[in-house]
């Protein structure tokens, strides 16, 4: 059993996390961040919900980058082949749900 307290953690770089759970493969981890993270694309599905701070999604579809503002309790779903980058606008607490190893 654990209560994790989000908006209480922090790392010592940016992109840090906290491993929550990790569920045959599909890991669940708490993240903190001041800076962006690069362009990439996971190995599989990503669901990435903002718990604390305001996040701007870069993504591409079909080649033409867009992207979208998240702020607390939104979600943002990367199907695989998704290609994004997240932008914090300062401080951030995101929990990620991935493919254990996925960029």
């Amino acid at each position: 059993m654990k209560v994790i307290r989000s908006q209480e953690f922090t790392a010592q770089r940016a992109w840090g996390a906290m491993d929550i759970a990790n569920m045959k493969g599909i890991t669940t981890r708490l993240h903190w961040t001041d800076q962006p993270y690069k362009w990439h694309i996971n190995d599989g599905e990503e669901v990435f919900v903002v718990l604390d701070g305001e996040v701007e999604m870069f993504y591409r579809e079909a080649g033409v980058a867009r992207s979208v503002s998240l702020g607390v309790g939104d979600i943002f779903y990367a199907a695989v082949g998704t290609e994004h980058v997240a932008h914090p606008k300062g401080e951030a607490r995101i929990l990620v749900i991935e493919t254990e190893g996925s960029v």
